[in-house]
């Protein structure tokens, strides 16, 4: 077994089942979540064929990990993490947009700015810009929330209050707690050499209260470039370094994938799967400043979750 990419758990008072682009979220008693990272892996929207060992434990240590080291600046779901792959937390309402952070002028909004536009969700761009540049101050840039199989819809803010999605004034928050995150991820990454540059953040309520919900900071949400070499690299108009699922994206568009109908995902060869699992475990062991212990896939991995989780839901 090189990948965990599926779950069929039936937990003790489980009420719902979600599965997402990359989690298996089930429902405990309408008051508890058992997220699972799974080692699925997503780009343009798509969930690719194969799995990548490991991911689903970076990425859920990864989100552990910030989870409790910004918990004074906005609550959040996340009671304990009994597996390498799950988190148990608090159920909340999802509020139905992504907030998402950019420090920097590149992905997606580099490949919009360079096709002529010079706003993003309602945000003004100057002209003049380069690609990988820093933005004078962080922006916020949200978007709609997907549907199974659907694409984020780039969103402004007075769009967002227009139509009701969320009230002016939990959005105004939601703002203010997300450039809050974005600054404390910032020094965390500068601490370990990286530069975080853009993020994304899900919040839900709770008794009417925001919470952090999902992952933080982990490659699957956000981007980082390695701070030694940023400057120079990016006087000469060269590629950053960077730690991000950025890299699967630009091999498929290099194999002629971007997402649309029709297209097909190019072969993912135990290679190419490989030196994804690779990338993963390096953004882990550069960010967090720790070694990485692999959760070997030896056993029965599935009872193992399942024991985990279970010995935890009978503690609360």
């Amino acid at each position: 077994m090189r990948s965990i990419t599926r779950t069929e758990f039936d937990f003790p008072k489980q009420t719902a089942k979600y599965v997402g682009k990359v989690r298996d979220v089930y429902t405990i008693n309408n008051e508890y979540m058992v997220m699972v990272a799974t080692d699925r892996i997503s780009a343009f929207d798509v969930v690719l064929p194969k799995g990548i060992p490991y991911k689903g434990q970076v990425l859920n240590q990864i989100a552990s990990k910030f989870l409790d080291s910004t918990s004074d600046i906005v609550k959040n779901w996340k009671i304990a993490s009994p597996d390498p792959m799950v988190t148990v937390g608090y159920r909340c309402d999802s509020l139905p947009v992504e907030m998402i952070v950019r420090g920097y002028l590149t992905g997606s909004s580099w490949r919009a700015y360079k096709g002529g536009a010079r706003e993003i969700c309602g945000v003004k761009i100057p002209d003049g810009m380069r690609e990988h540049q820093k933005f004078e101050t962080p922006i916020v840039t949200p978007t709609t929330k997907a549907e199974i199989g659907g694409h984020d819809q780039d969103i402004s803010r007075e769009e967002i209050i227009r139509q009701g999605l969320v009230k002016e004034d939990i959005y105004n928050e939601l703002e203010r707690i997300s450039l809050a995150l974005f600054e404390r991820g910032s020094q965390i990454a500068a601490e370990r050499g990286l530069i975080l540059v853009d993020t994304k953040y899900e919040f839900g309520l709770k008794d009417g209260e925001i919470y952090l919900i999902d992952e933080i900071h982990t490659p699957d949400s956000s981007r980082y470039f390695y701070k030694e070499g940023y400057q120079e690299r990016f006087d000469k108009g060269e590629q950053q370094k960077q730690l991000s699922k950025e890299f699967v994206r630009e091999w498929l568009m290099e194999n002629n994938f971007s997402g649309q109908q029709g297209q097909q995902v190019p072969e993912m060869t135990d290679e190419i799967v490989d030196s994804i699992s690779e990338r993963y475990i390096e953004l882990y062991e550069n960010i967090t400043g720790s070694k990485f212990e692999k959760a070997e896939y030896t056993g029965d991995v599935y009872e193992r979750i399942e024991t985990n989780v279970k010995n935890m839901l009978a503690r609360l």
